[in-house]
């Protein structure tokens, strides 16, 4: 008995009608209760599962118009242009000025976001701060981790308009130092404060305080290397290479 082939085409049609589609759908148009057939369906086209409903929608690539962020809604179903929501939170914290605190992020996502933050921040794909009692959750990268830190310190309310022009003009400004110049730069601000400079040049700047502490010695030493970023020697030790052995 030869065995039945189910056409494409009544799959095709489905999507173009509803756009994004659950599979009890797309069982229904090929006549089918196999799961196994459908998948084998999909697989000779380029398709994506939604990030929310637990991946349950299924849309085409050539269907979304995703927005500014990635993202696509459609029978209220989310799309991203990243793929699951482990890839896309990622995208959307580094790419954020500031970073995201959970709710901020779920408002952006429309899901829950807690626990795959929680993997992310395991799985050293994003680092998270404490701000206020609650986890601002920022880029993996360090420098844009500080970047992020200093813009959040920037929007908290300020005293007056003259300080908040001053705090918006330091993220600026600190945003074209380098890793040096950035500890140089603390360093002296905390210099210039006095007792308890050092924990409140790191708050705002995302720094340790040991590094605030350092960039003032430095300073006070005159321990400054104009064209290094770094003390030689320093950064990650260079690999030595294996000459085969006989």
């Amino acid at each position: 008995m030869r065995p039945i082939r189910f056409a494409l085409q009544p799959l095709l049609d489905l999507f173009q009608r509803l756009r994004a589609v659950t599979m009890p759908e797309m069982k229904a148009a090929l006549g089918t209760q196999a799961d196994g057939t459908v998948f084998r369906k999909l697989a000779t086209v380029s398709y994506q599962t939604s990030y929310s409903h637990r991946g349950g929608f299924y849309t085409l690539n050539s269907i979304p118009r995703f927005n500014a962020q990635g993202l696509w809604c459609w029978r209220g179903a989310w799309f991203s242009r990243h793929g699951t929501l482990l890839d896309t939170a990622p995208v959307l914290v580094e790419s954020a000025p500031a970073g995201y605190l959970v709710g901020e992020l779920e408002s952006v996502l429309q899901v829950p976001v807690k626990d795959a933050l929680r993997q992310l921040v395991q799985a050293e794909r994003l680092q998270r701060q404490d701000y206020h009692g609650l986890y601002l959750y920022l880029a993996r990268d360090h420098t844009r981790h500080q970047e992020q830190w200093a813009a959040r310190q920037a929007q908290e309310p300020s005293i007056d308009a003259q300080e908040e022009t001053f705090r918006a003009a330091r993220v600026l400004f600190y945003r074209l130092l380098d890793e040096q110049q950035r500890r140089l730069y603390a360093g002296l601000e905390s210099f210039r404060r006095g007792h308890g400079g050092d924990r409140q040049l790191a708050q705002a700047l995302g720094l340790d305080e040991q590094t605030v502490a350092r960039g003032r010695r430095e300073l006070l030493a005159a321990e400054v290397q104009p064209k290094r970023v770094r003390r030689a020697g320093g950064g990650r030790p260079r690999a030595e290479k294996k000459r085969p052995t006989s």
